[in-house]
C-alpha cells in the first residue's frame, strides 16, 4: 500500500509553529516512504475565514521547504477539487450524508438555540457531561421529521453514536486507547446552512483521496472517537492515526504568543532560515536516533519514523533556535549568504516587523545599506577589488566576515553597518575607556602619515611599526583605539581582516574624521 498523507489546514488565521510540525512530518514520512504528501483546504467554517490566510499557508510551506506533490497549487491529482467549500458545491457530500439516513447511522436534528442552551444549562447544574446526546431527536419518527421540515424549521444532521459499547482507538503514538460510547456526544455532521462540518468532510474526504495516516494535533484525539463510529458506519477501514502532542514553553505552559513569536512568518520576518526552522520544529518530539541534531531535510526524511515520536510534549527553545540558526548561517557559502541577506533586507515584511519592535536592537539601516552595497559604485573598496565591482566585494567580505558572529539574518544590519557608514557612530563607553588615552592622537596621526597616497598596506605591519614607534610594550594600547576609530565599537571580526575588507580609502577618511571630530 502507498503512503498517502495530507495536510489539512483551515484558513482561519496564520500558522503558528505547532500547524507546521504537522505539515513537516506528513512530508517527511510521505518522501521516506516514496508516498503521496496532499494539501487540502478545509474552509467549510465559513464565519471564521481569514482573507489572505490560504496565501500564508502557502508561503509558510514553502518558507520551511515543504512539499506535496497534490493538492491546492499543483495541477492534476485525480481526486480534486482539494478546496473543501467546492466539494461541497459539486455535490461531493450529498450522496454519503444521505446514505448515513438511510441506515440509521445519522439523523435530523431540530433543536432550536434557546433549547440548546436549556439542555447545556440542565447539564451543568446537574453536574452531567455536557454534549448533545439524543434530545427529542435521536429516535425520532419519519413523519416527525417531514413535520419539522414541512414547518421549515432549520436542522442539522447529527452522526448517532452508538450506545453501551467500548470504541476502541489505536494511535501511532499512545497505542491502544478505549472510549466509553456513553461519554461520547453526537456530533453535527451537517449545519443548518447545508455545510458538512469538520467531522463529516474532513474524514469523507480522507477515504476519498485514499488517506492512509493522519497527522494532527493532539487536541482532536477526543474526537477521534466520533470518527472512527463514522467510518464503521461506512463501513470503510480508518487511516492509522497519530495525534501529535502539543509544543509547549520552557514555562510549561501551551506555546502561546505570550512565548514571542509563533506564527511561521514570523520567523522569516525576523530573520531566521527556513531550513534552520524546520529542522529545528522537527525535533520537538521526535528523535532521529542518536546524538543528531543538524540534518537537512532529505537526512530527516530518511531517518523519520513513527516510532520516533513521543507521546510527551516538546518543548520550544529559543536559545536552540537561535544556536542551530546560526549554525545554518556559518555553514552557508558567502556568496549565496550575501544573496539571502539583500533578499531578506528589501523584503517589505522585514521593515515591518522591525519597526514594531523599536528596542529590539536590529540596524535597519545597516541591513539597507548592505542590501544596496553591490550595486553602489561609489563605495571605497580596498586592494584588489575592482572599481567595477567595489559595491559587490565589499559586501560579499562585510557578510563573509561577520557570519561567524551573528545568529539571524537581521543581526548583519548592525554587524555590517560600519563597512558602509559615512560616519561611523562611537560607542561613548568605548570612547572613555580607549580614545581618551594620551598616545591616541599621537597614534592616529602617524597611521595618516604612514598610508599617505598608498593603495595596499600590511595592516598587521603598520599597527606593530606604529607600536615600536610610541614606544608601547603591547598591542593592545594600539588595536583598541584603531579599532574604535574604524567601527566605533570594542568588538567585532579580527582588526586586520576587517581593515582589509575596509581598504586604505576608508580607513584613511575615519582616521582622519577621528581627528577632526576630537
Amino acid at each position: 500500500m502507498s503512503v498517502r498523507v495530507r495536510y489539512a489546514p483551515s484558513p482561519t488565521g496564520s500558522p503558528h509553529v505547532g500547524n507546521i510540525r504537522t505539515a513537516l512530518y506528513n512530508h517527511l514520512f510521505a518522501k521516506r516512504h516514496g508516498g503521496t504528501n496532499i494539501l487540502r483546504i478545509e474552509d467549510t467554517d465559513r464565519a471564521r475565514l481569514v482573507e489572505g490566510c490560504e496565501d500564508e499557508i502557502i508561503d509558510s510551506l514553502r518558507y520551511v521547504g515543504i512539499e506535496w506533490q497534490e493538492g491546492i497549487g499543483v495541477e492534476g491529482g485525480k481526486h480534486g477539487p482539494y478546496r473543501q467549500s467546492v466539494r461541497k458545491e459539486a455535490g461531493t457530500y450529498g450522496p454519503y450524508w444521505q446514505k448515513l439516513l438511510d441506515s440509521g447511522a445519522a439523523y435530523w436534528a431540530f433543536d432550536t438555540p434557546g433549547e440548546l442552551t436549556e439542555m447545556r444549562e440542565h447539564q451543568t447544574a446537574n453536574k452531567l457531561a455536557t454534549g448533545y446526546f439524543g434530545g427529542a431527536w435521536r429516535n425520532a419518527t419519519t413523519a416527525q421529521v417531514e413535520d419539522a421540515t414541512s414547518a421549515s424549521k432549520h436542522g442539522v444532521i447529527r452522526l448517532k453514536i452508538p450506545r453501551n459499547e467500548t470504541i476502541v482507538i489505536n494511535d501511532a503514538i499512545r497505542g491502544r486507547i478505549e472510549y466509553d460510547s456513553n461519554t461520547i456526544d453526537d456530533p453535527v455532521l451537517i449545519k443548518a446552512d447545508g455545510m458538512p462540518t469538520y467531522h463529516f468532510a474532513a474524514m469523507v474526504d480522507d477515504h476519498l483521496m485514499e488517506i492512509t495516516h493522519i497527522f494532527r494535533g493532539e487536541e482532536w484525539i477526543g474526537s477521534a472517537p466520533k470518527h472512527i463510529v463514522l467510518f464503521k458506519a461506512f463501513e470503510w477501514t480508518p487511516p492509522v492515526m497519530v495525534h501529535l502532542p502539543v509544543i509547549k514553553g520552557k514555562d510549561g505552559s501551551k506555546l502561546s504568543k505570550r512565548h514571542g513569536d509563533t506564527a511561521c512568518l514570523d520567523f522569516r520576518r525576523a530573520g531566521y532560515l527556513g531550513e534552520a526552522l524546520a529542522n529545528f520544529i522537527a525535533l520537538i518530539g521526535w528523535s532521529p536516533g542518536g546524538d543528531r541534531e543538524i540534518m537537512s531535510m532529505d537526512e530527516m526524511a530518511e531517518a523519520f519514523d513513527l516510532k520516533g515520536l513521543q507521546p510527551s510534549s516538546g518543548v520550544f527553545d529559543a536559545e536552540k533556535l537561535n544556536w542551530m540558526n546560526g549554525a545554518y548561517i556559518r555553514a552557508e557559502e558567502p556568496t549565496a549568504l550575501l544573496d539571502r541577506v539583500v533578499e531578506y533586507a528589501v523584503r517589505p515584511e522585514t521593515a515591518q516587523y522591525w519597526s514594531q519592535r523599536p528596542d529590539s536592537g536590529v540596524n535597519l539601516t545597516g541591513l539597507q545599506m548592505l542590501a544596496k552595497a553591490p550595486e553602489a559604485l561609489p563605495l571605497l573598496g580596498g586592494g584588489s577589488v575592482s572599481k567595477a565591482n567595489r559595491g559587490e566585494g565589499l559586501a560579499l567580505d562585510a557578510v563573509g566576515l561577520t557570519q561567524e558572529r551573528v545568529t539571524t539574518l537581521a543581526d548583519f544590519g548592525e554587524a555590517c553597518a560600519f563597512f558602509f557608514a559615512d560616519e561611523v557612530e562611537y560607542d561613548p563607553k568605548a570612547v572613555e575607556k580607549w580614545l581618551n588615552e594620551p598616545h591616541v592622537p599621537l597614534l592616529i596621526d602617524y597611521l595618516i602619515s604612514e598610508i599617505g597616497d598608498q593603495e595596499e598596506m600590511d595592516w598587521e605591519a603598520l599597527l606593530k611599526k606604529a607600536q615600536i614607534h610610541l614606544g608601547i610594550e603591547k598591542l593592545g594600547p594600539i588595536v583598541h583605539p584603531v579599532r574604535i576609530a574604524l567601527t566605533g565599537k570594542t568588538t567585532g571580526p579580527g582588526l586586520f581582516e576587517l581593515m582589509s575588507v575596509l581598504g586604505v580609502g576608508r580607513i584613511s577618511q575615519r582616521l582622519r574624521r577621528y581627528t577632526v571630530s576630537t
